[in-house]
């Protein structure tokens, strides 16, 4: 078989990067097919997922409480009281999950019942965000590891934006909220680049980033500039008033308008990858990269763009913390968000309906862990167990299948990439 001759667009002696080899595609095509199964499988699939994670932890739960180890001592004598206690110890820790989440009826005033839920929205703000910048690099077939420095890098810009500025209230959020924006894009869009120009693997340079931003936000709080004047704490001053998200629900929550953000967020990624050009581009390429280049697309300028348009994402996620809910720039501002937020883009399937209802999902989790905690004395790591096990059942759809018994659907999810693809190369090509 004769050698390729180079593309016309990419002359001899160009900086532009070689041609992948057919072990590159191969490798990309086998983890792209991975990431699709996740992203294609069934509701049915997530939600077992979901209830064999806190079926485990159940397990767990009740092998750490002392009550439980006690019957357990005695379980052929009085089988009863071990699994009376088993009851007792797994049923009183999500009942205070589900009240510390969603809705608490032993609160004396109605303000302190719903206080719950309020709070899981409050949580779920910066998940929701940074998990549909996400689901748009999985649907494009990129592995965006770096939500968390981009995160911290839009926090960056937007406490810098809140508290050293002094702009009319309207004016000072909107230039916090593009900043954070903006942020985000530039820390993203530096591993897009690279890819698009060298070809760089796009989970170490994101993991990377992450790195740096965490030592860059921490550097820069040492900094007259940042740090708050007459405190050897590293934390900012705080954000102006006018800067801040205003509160939904009156100072008796923390529920900000941050949340507002993230359901029109939700709305228009729907649109960018459901009805526009761009996001059909995006579709195809993390379909098949080669066959939509064969069909025309710029494939690395879809690199970039994608992951500019994720990175702002989750800039403004960083915004929700800075300017929603700490209201101040500390090196933890980003928490664990933009870790968790992978999590939520494969739970939603890296879909915005699915990416919001996971974000909730998680933001229930952390509010109603706290809770757990502090009436059942229940360990909050079983928080992050259930997390945990939600990413590796969801990671491993044949596993979930086998299981709880579930065929697969017509064995789709291990279809090859070329035929996945067909329907997408077939529209770009007409």
């Amino acid at each position: 078989m004769s050698e390729a001759t180079p593309a016309p667009d990419k002359p001899t002696g160009s900086t532009a990067p070689a041609a992948p080899s057919r072990r590159d595609d191969g490798l990309e095509a086998r983890a792209q097919g991975a990431l699709r199964e996740m992203l294609t499988s069934s509701w049915l699939v997530t939600v077992l997922a979901i209830v064999l994670a806190l079926v485990i932890s159940a397990v767990l739960i009740a092998a750490a409480d002392p009550e439980v180890q006690d019957a357990a001592g005695y379980f052929f004598a009085r089988p009863g009281d071990f699994f009376s206690a088993v009851g007792s110890a797994v049923g009183g820790a999500y009942l205070a999950l589900f009240q510390g989440a969603v809705f608490d009826p032993g609160a004396n005033t109605v303000a302190r019942q719903i206080r719950p839920i309020t709070e899981t929205m409050t949580w779920s703000v910066p998940l929701i965000l940074a998990g549909l910048g996400l689901g748009i690099g999985f649907r494009a077939g990129m592995f965006n590891i770096g939500a968390q420095g981009q995160i911290i890098l839009g926090a960056v810009f937007a406490g810098y934006i809140g508290f050293a500025w002094d702009l009319p209230p309207v004016l000072h959020l909107l230039l916090g909220v593009i900043g954070a924006a903006v942020g985000g894009a530039i820390w993203a869009g530096i591993a897009g680049v690279l890819k698009a120009r060298t070809g760089a693997n796009e989970v170490i340079v994101t993991i990377m980033l992450n790195n740096i931003a965490v030592y860059l936000v921490a550097y820069l709080l040492t900094l007259t500039s940042f740090k708050r004047e007459g405190s050897n704490n590293p934390i900012s001053p705080p954000i102006g008033e006018n800067a801040a998200y205003p509160l939904l629900l009156g100072s008796q929550f923390r529920l900000h308008l941050g949340f507002v953000v993230a359901i029109l967020a939700a709305i228009f990624v729907w649109w960018l990858m459901n009805r526009s050009t761009l996001g059909f581009a995006f579709r195809a390429v993390g379909s098949n990269p080669s066959a939509a280049r064969t069909a025309g697309m710029n494939v690395n300028r879809v690199y970039i763009l994608v992951m500019v348009i994720a990175g702002a994402f989750a800039g403004l996620a960083g915004s929700a913390q800075v300017l929603g809910t700490e209201k101040v720039l500390t090196a933890g501002v980003a928490a664990s968000f933009g870790f968790d937020a992978i999590t939520v883009a494969l739970l939603g399937r890296s879909k915005p309906l699915g990416t919001f209802f996971a974000g909730l999902l998680f933001g229930a989790l952390r509010a109603g862990g706290f809770a757990m905690q502090s009436r059942t004395g229940t360990p909050i790591d079983i928080v992050l167990v259930v997390q945990s096990l939600v990413v590796l059942f969801i990671a491993a759809p044949p596993l979930v299948r086998a299981v709880f018994r579930v065929p697969s659907p017509g064995g789709r999810g291990n279809a090859p990439a070329a035929e996945l693809s067909a329907p997408v190369v077939k529209e770009a090509a007409a």
